[in-house]
């Protein structure tokens, strides 16, 4: 049998993409993943994710999907009847579909989980899939480890090629890092394409240096 794990990197970020990956594995080869190294890729440090990362991609198939600002925008202003966690769970049955796994274990960002599954299964296009949504999944699960490990570093790989692209360091992309909030004050009207419009931080400094006006927003 079959199975897929899923998660994501980069949900909270005022800059860049959410990542979102998908890891196929058999069925008795989480053991495997454990020998590797396989974690919660919070618990590891860079180089130990980059070298992990490497193996992973080289002996199991695995689908990424790279969600840019605008479109998380547009999921958050609630256009189509979207948020975000549906958004998420959108892309989730796209690599479902996919990788067409026979079981599926991904982490779940909305508290509530039944509600949260109902939605991804009803779009499932081979309803026999199983699928189980768990919270700390990558942690529990070792093949949810190893998803949150490639888009983790697909991630930080985005993020060093922005940084190369508009010739500033702007640090991790997300406000609690002062290099990136002090980016944010400086560059919010040079570069509105790299952040996340919807997000209080850049709406409130548009508020500040902006006379109030959120026109990309």
């Amino acid at each position: 049998m079959t199975i897929c794990g899923i998660d994501e990197a980069g949900r909270g970020p005022v800059i860049g993409p959410l990542v979102i990956c998908g890891v196929l594995i058999n069925e008795g080869e989480e053991t495997q993943l454990l020998k590797l190294g396989v974690k919660d890729s919070k618990l590891l440090t860079p180089k130990q994710r980059e070298k992990i990362a490497v193996e992973l991609m080289k002996k199991y198939k695995y689908n990424l999907i790279e969600i840019l600002p605008a479109e998380i925008d547009s999921a958050v202003k609630g256009e189509n009847g979207s948020n975000l966690n549906w958004l998420e769970a959108q892309k989730a049955v796209e690599i479902i579909d996919v990788l067409k796994p026979r079981q599926v274990i991904m982490d779940c960002p909305s508290p509530n989980i039944n509600a949260y599954t109902a939605y991804i299964v009803e779009r499932l296009s081979d309803k026999k899939t199983k699928l189980q949504c768990a919270h700390h999944a990558d942690s529990d699960f070792p093949v949810v480890g190893a998803a949150s490990i490639i888009a983790k570093i697909t991630r930080d790989a985005r993020i060093e090629e922005l940084k190369k692209k508009i010739g500033v360091n702007f640090g991790s992309g997300y406000i609690a890092d002062p290099t990136t909030a002090e980016f944010l004050k400086k560059y919010w009207n040079k570069h509105p394409e790299i952040f996340r419009h919807s997000w209080a931080p850049y709406q409130e400094i548009v508020k500040e240096f902006g006379q109030g006006k959120l026109d990309t927003w």
